[in-house]
């Protein structure tokens, strides 16, 4: 077998890993017909994630493939999700962003039981929002999304937007060995009191692209997810003028990234429209640099030798129709914010130990959570329809995506300054000593998961439980 001949920092410039993989990311499958029921399994598989010429890995995975199957499905449909677990431990899913009954929401001990191994669960739910989502397990997330289970989940708009080609990137992290095993150490310390489990492999739809084939004068509409446990990207698309039209899925005024850079945190997505303004021949950088000193190339816009598909570019309008979201009473509304503390050089709860808890929520650290529950008494109580304002209020030196299950959430301001786009979003990204203030509708009752998405932070105490009431 050979060995990967490379340190982590050779692992992120990609020079080791890029050479021979020019494979086209996935372009948009077909949606499932209405009524239609979808079978899913998650169980240990092997894929190349290291490029030619380096063994597969060991990894788990949803139907064998790295990422799982892209589920398509378009607005107003029922999805229908026929799950069956054949991992050697009991697992859910998360349909991370969707409006879902809270029997659906896959969170242990709070809306199902768990698939135990060899068990199965039905999945059913209303499609309210189109936009670009994504599918998880709920259980032991550290260990599970670092093997691979994660997945697209793409609702279509009844009236999309004209493109020339929908692209998916599903941008995947991994910590590997020089035999391109998955390394060990999941929860260690280290981790999960600073920046989380961050790796040394990036991966777009399962694999190392050196390039991505892309025509002259074409409109391309791509749908980025961060599925990362815990890697942050900015991503400049170098010699390209994107313009952001979707984050989380949810619909915004169509503008520029903020200094050029597309910056995800883990549980994030975003929807760009790139047209093509390169000539053929050409190719352009597409450079990762949220780490500085740690900044790589992603991957290559390569344009085929095709004269261009047209001169100037496509005249048609770009924004997105809004999706039914309740709009939030801020007049009205209750308010209770909520305060992140804990980590290396933070105050750690009283009650830390060589395991954790390593951080809290308003001075209160998750217990037990690791277990195959999240049985925790609530953070916030409100009442089903009421609009409820938070202020996240980030006291670490450390990044966290707080990411609010079941309602999408208007952000309000940052740092105290209004947002600019007062964009809809279900997961936040707050760096250290900053505030977001947000503002949703409680429109469902039960008790649903308010977390950082830097999964090692989660599972050592930055998670707690919103309940709704009837």
């Amino acid at each position: 077998m050979p060995l990967l001949s490379f340190n982590r920092r050779d692992l992120l410039t990609g020079s080791a890993l890029l050479a021979g993989a020019a494979l086209l990311p996935r372009a948009a499958c077909a949606a499932v017909e209405e009524g239609t029921a979808v079978r899913l399994s998650a169980g240990p598989a092997r894929a190349n994630l290291a490029g030619t010429g380096f063994p597969d890995t060991a990894v788990w995975a949803y139907d064998g493939r790295i990422p799982g199957p892209e589920l398509r499905f378009r607005q107003g449909d029922t999805a229908r999700i026929a799950f069956a677990n054949a991992l050697p431990e009991a697992t859910t899913i998360h349909w991370h962003g969707l409006r879902v009954p809270n029997a659906m929401d896959g969170v242990p001990g709070l809306s199902q039981a768990v698939v135990p191994a060899g068990g199965r669960f039905d999945y059913e739910f209303p499609l309210k929002d189109a936009g670009t989502f994504w599918y998880h397990p709920h259980v032991n997330s550290g260990v599970q999304v670092a093997h691979g289970l994660t997945g697209a989940f793409i609702v279509e708009e009844r009236e999309p937007i004209r493109v020339d080609r929908d692209l998916l990137w599903l941008l995947g992290d991994w910590r590997l060995t020089k035999e391109a095993e998955l390394a060990g150490g999941f929860g260690h310390p280290m981790d999960a009191t600073h920046a989380g489990r961050i790796g040394n492999t990036v991966t777009i739809n399962g694999a190392v692209r050196d390039s991505v084939p892309v025509r002259a004068g074409e409109r391309v509409r791509l749908r980025l997810i961060n599925a990362a446990n815990a890697r942050i990207f900015a991503l400049d698309f170098r010699g390209h003028a994107p313009r952001v039209i979707a984050l989380d899925g949810q619909p915004v005024t169509p503008h520029a990234p903020p200094d050029g850079k597309v910056v995800l945190g883990p549980g994030q997505r975003a929807d760009l429209v790139i047209d093509m303004a390169g000539r053929p021949g050409e190719g352009f950088d597409v450079v990762d640099g949220f780490y500085p000193r740690m900044a790589y190339r992603l991957t290559r816009l390569t344009y085929s030798t095709e004269a261009p598909l047209r001169d100037s570019p496509l005249d048609a309008p770009v924004a997105l129709a809004a999706n039914p979201l309740p709009e939030p009473d801020l007049v009205g509304a209750v308010r209770q914010d909520v305060v992140l503390d804990g980590g290396m050089h933070g105050a750690m709860p009283k009650n830390a130990g060589p395991r954790g808890p390593f951080w809290a929520l308003n001075g209160v650290a998750a217990m037990n959570h690791q277990s195959m529950g999240h049985h925790l008494d609530p953070l916030i109580t409100v009442k089903r329809g009421q609009t409820q304002v938070t202020a996240f209020v980030n006291e670490t030196g450390w990044w966290h995506p707080m990411h609010l299950h079941g309602f999408p959430f208007r952000v309000l301001s940052r740092n105290g300054q209004p947002a600019e786009h007062r964009e809809w979003r279900d997961t936040v990204l707050l760096g250290p000593r900053e505030t977001a203030e947000i503002a949703f509708v409680a429109e469902e009752a039960g008790d649903w998961m308010l977390h950082c998405h830097v999964l090692e932070h989660q599972e050592t105490g930055m998670m707690a439980v919103l309940r709704v009431t009837a």
